[in-house]
């Protein structure tokens, strides 16, 4: 008598059913497209479409139209997919770029954008966007809660030194909330607008390096420990003085922190270290005067003392006198009775 080992069979016949379809899924699903099937739909998934606003998919659809690109109305073996994405990406603002075909005739396309992390506005006119990845994007109708920075910015300098600097202020969700804008002075000196409070942020020039890391490294350090002396300053100092005290805070120079109180008509220097010579040399002034005017006053004083202590003894003099002149009398009338 056969003896028939079900279990085995049972697990045989379950792996035979597997392997018929596996083949049978990898043949439809890589079956090509039909060629003749009329493109009725044009799917466009734009990845972060609500929060970076660069794109919307009305944009590419215009794109698409204007190059005689769009595949809606056409057949699957008219429509070129490598075209299209070469198309899309040459977009300054297109990242990445997919299209592919459906056996319904759908034709989709992925797309990822590139992000913005700064705008540029420098003194010369230009005006332009930094990505993450240092890379030129030309002005649009974007609106964001970007930084923007304006002064004295050429491209090197934008993305050599304030890309590093925006990232690093991004990073951190205090300082990116604080901080609305980035100004260049004309010694490369970096001034930061806050959101709170009428005053400005002078935290000097950032350290150069033709090393990338180095250079970078070196930023981080400075706006950290920066920061971090102008996070006391806000908790300790203006939190109690009121926000709107100073209109100018100088953190240039380590362990000190200078403040400017604010005058009824404001007019910012381009230079903080210009300030402060004025200020010194404005406070030596009126020191000098002052002691000018105390010694003018002390010899007034020791004079007009001299002149009352003179009038005093003359005053002395005439009571005296006649004292003297009583007892002569007396004299004179007591020899002439003897």
């Amino acid at each position: 008598m056969v003896h028939i080992n079900w279990k085995k069979t049972i697990i045989a016949a379950l792996d035979a059913l597997l392997a018929v379809y596996l083949v049978f899924a990898i043949t439809s699903f890589s079956e090509p497209a039909k060629p003749a099937v009329v493109c009725k739909k044009c799917n466009i998934m734009i990845a972060d479409e609500n929060t970076n606003g660069f794109l919307k998919a009305e944009d590419v659809t215009k794109i698409l139209k204007s190059s005689k690109l769009m595949p809606v109305s056409k057949t699957l073996g008219e429509i070129s997919t490598r075209a299209i994405e070469d198309r899309l990406k040459s977009m300054a603002f297109v990242k990445t770029a997919q299209c592919y075909k459906s056996q319904n005739g759908d034709v989709t396309i992925n797309i990822t954008q590139r992000l913005p992390l700064l705008r540029i506005k420098s003194e010369t006119g230009e005006d332009y966007y930094i990505d993450e990845r240092g890379g030129v994007m030309p002005n649009s109708n974007y609106v964001s809660d970007l930084i923007i920075a304006t002064g004295h910015i050429d491209k090197r300098y934008a993305i050599d030194y304030l890309m590093p600097m925006a990232e690093q202020i991004m990073d951190n969700k205090l300082w990116s909330n604080m901080f609305e804008q980035i100004n260049i002075t004309d010694k490369k000196g970096v001034e930061l607008v806050p959101r709170v409070g009428d005053h400005i942020v002078f935290i000097g020039s950032l350290p150069e390096s033709r090393d990338t890391l180095e250079r970078e490294n070196g930023i981080k350090n400075m706006l950290s420990t920066k920061l971090a002396r102008l996070d006391k300053f806000y908790r300790h100092g203006l939190s109690k003085a009121g926000w709107n005290r100073y209109d100018y805070i100088n953190l240039e120079f380590d362990n000190q922190i200078i403040c400017h109180y604010r005058r009824s008509s404001r007019h910012i220097q381009p230079s903080m270290a210009d300030l402060i010579k004025k200020d010194e040399a404005r406070r030596d002034s009126l020191m000098k005067e002052k002691k000018d005017t105390a010694k003018v006053e002390t010899k007034k004083t020791d004079a007009a003392v001299k002149k009352n202590e003179a009038k005093d003894k003359k005053e002395d003099v005439k009571e005296k006198k006649p004292e003297g002149g009583s007892k002569k009398q007396e004299n004179d009338k007591k020899n002439k009775k003897q």
